[in-house]
């Protein structure tokens, strides 16, 4: 029998675009820490994340299609690209042995899946927690 660790993955994630990486990546951890799928992320620099995740939970492609989607700017070089076609494949084929297939409706709304569980943890205006006819009542 595979250890966990087996399934643990770090990545990297690098921003770039014409928004500052450096805040894209202080703002992309700030969102990331509390996903509850990702064990750690940190930034070793400026401009990049380092993010640890099980690959049975969360795969790379979903972590970068929910920051595209809330609106960051990843690294879109040469580089970054045979990359991410990597590390796709080789967690799509992990995935595939342990009979987790993707579907397509698994990527889309990727953001919101990750996000919509931190959301509802935060404390803001939302929450009143009086009856209905309570709040309601004139």
């Amino acid at each position: 029998m595979e250890s966990d660790t087996a399934y643990i993955r770090r990545r990297e994630l690098a921003f770039r675009g014409p928004q500052d990486p450096q805040a894209q990546a202080e703002g992309a951890w700030l969102m990331l820490r509390e996903v509850p799928h990702i064990r750690d992320v940190h930034t070793p620099d400026g401009h990049r994340l380092v993010v640890t995740y099980d690959v049975r939970e969360i795969t790379y492609v979903e972590l970068e299609q929910a920051l595209t989607e809330v609106g960051f700017q990843l690294d879109n070089s040469l580089l970054a690209k045979l990359r991410r076609a990597l590390y796709q494949y080789h967690e799509d084929t992990i995935r595939a042995n342990l009979g987790l297939e993707a579907h397509p409706e698994t990527l889309q709304g990727a953001a919101q899946r990750i996000f919509v569980n931190l959301y509802r943890h935060q404390n803001h205006g939302c929450r009143d927690h009086r009856p209905r006819h309570w709040r309601e009542y004139l």
